[in-house]
């Protein structure tokens, strides 16, 4: 593709920028979880992982060498994971009670997923000439 290392590091900032965004808001205790601020539960700071994977990504999408696509190929596969983990594990319903996801957590998973996917589709030249015999 023409244009998957542009749309890669772009991707791979907006995931980094979703981390700021509110992921889901638990209305009992009026929190509301971002990717760095879970201030009131036991989730830690999911966002750190997100915000150190898509940085080496970002990094990597602009180094036009074989060994950075094979190595971005990698470090998108632990974004995805982890976006997924994210996803799974705070949007959980604990106690009876479902926190309401927000726009945030859905930005995350859209980018780390079309990071994957041009880490995938990456801009290699072809040398379409014959070997000599």
């Amino acid at each position: 593709m023409k244009y998957s290392q542009s749309l890669g590091f772009i991707a791979a900032l907006i995931a980094i920028g979703s981390c700021f965004m509110p992921w889901v808001i638990i209305e009992q205790n009026a929190l509301t979880i971002t990717g760095f601020d879970t201030t009131g539960t036991r989730f830690g700071k999911p966002g750190l992982f997100i915000l150190y994977t898509c940085s080496i990504a970002a990094v990597l999408f602009l180094i036009p060498k074989i060994w950075s696509k094979r190595i971005n190929v990698f470090i998108a596969a632990f974004a995805v994971c982890w976006a997924i983990r994210n996803y799974l594990i705070i949007t959980a319903c604990y106690g009876g009670e479902c926190p309401k996801k927000q726009a945030g957590l859905f930005i995350l998973l859209a980018a780390t997923i079309l990071v994957m996917m041009m880490a995938l589709l990456p801009k290699m030249q072809v040398n379409n000439e014959k070997p000599q015999s």
